[in-house]
């Protein structure tokens, strides 16, 4: 079985070494006997919608965020909606998740146009949101923990019809007002959790490889239990940790 994930803009968009989020992907399939084939996207290349059963999109600076809105609005943009509206699997991480919302608003008024996937937007903060994060989510239909490391100072606001991720227990997430955390819309997901994200929370990996395999193969796709005590140790080492200390995103000028 081989699975295609495609890694947008990993040149331009790679900050706080979110790659790991690939290799965990790339090693939980392995383990199940799944090949995940992973195309590197960038400027100008354009892909197939009905080909890709995963996509990863991470971070950036200001600076690299306009080129990269430009090129979605080329056409790639309009590809990666067509894929996740018909199951496509997908992660993406701070400036990747302000992208796919409907607009990034700089601290100097202008507007970053982003692909609108994610019905929410963002706004530029005087503050930066920077520190460990704990959250519950209700994928699966059932909540389990969540946790990360975030530092933004974009603040992104859910619109109408967008379902957060997850809640906020410790942390500011998205605004550091409203307590939730990221986005979810079919399978794709939008979060401000770094660390990686994936490595400390196999469960959040594993769901979106289910997806991607349900896509490619039929929704009776199942996956194959693994050992995982080592993620869950340091899973639970980071919330315990954060717990015993009481400590909370610090909003720093």
């Amino acid at each position: 079985m081989r699975l295609q994930l495609v890694h947008l803009y990993p040149d331009l968009m790679s900050l706080y070494g979110d790659r790991g989020n690939i290799i965990t992907l790339e090693r939980r399939c392995a383990w199940r006997g799944v090949e995940l084939e992973v195309t590197n996207v960038s400027l100008g290349d354009r892909i197939d919608p009905k080909a890709a059963d995963m996509f990863f999109f991470g971070g950036g600076q200001d600076r690299e965020q306009v080129a990269v809105s430009h090129d979605l609005q080329e056409g790639l943009g309009a590809a990666v909606t067509e894929a996740v509206e018909d199951g496509a699997a997908l992660l993406s991480v701070c400036g990747g998740y302000q992208l796919l919302g409907h607009y990034f608003r700089t601290g100097e008024g202008t507007e970053i146009l982003g692909t609108g996937l994610f019905d929410v937007h963002t706004i530029a903060g005087s503050k930066r949101m920077v520190g460990d994060v704990v959250a519950v989510t209700s994928l699966e239909g059932a909540g389990f923990e969540v946790v990360g490391f975030e530092n933004h100072s974009g603040q992104t606001f859910l619109d109408a019809g967008a379902e957060p991720l997850a809640r906020v227990q410790i942390g500011c997430g998205n605004n550091g007002q409203d307590h939730l955390e990221g986005v979810r819309y079919k399978h794709a997901v939008g979060t401000y959790l770094h660390g990686p994200i994936l490595p400390k929370n196999p469960r959040l990996a594993d769901w979106l490889i289910l997806g991607a395999l349900r896509r490619r193969v039929g929704p009776d796709a199942t996956l194959e239990e693994l050992d995982d005590s080592m993620e869950s140790a340091a899973h639970v080492q980071v919330a315990t940790r954060v717990r015993r200390e009481g400590r909370r995103a610090a909003s720093i000028r």
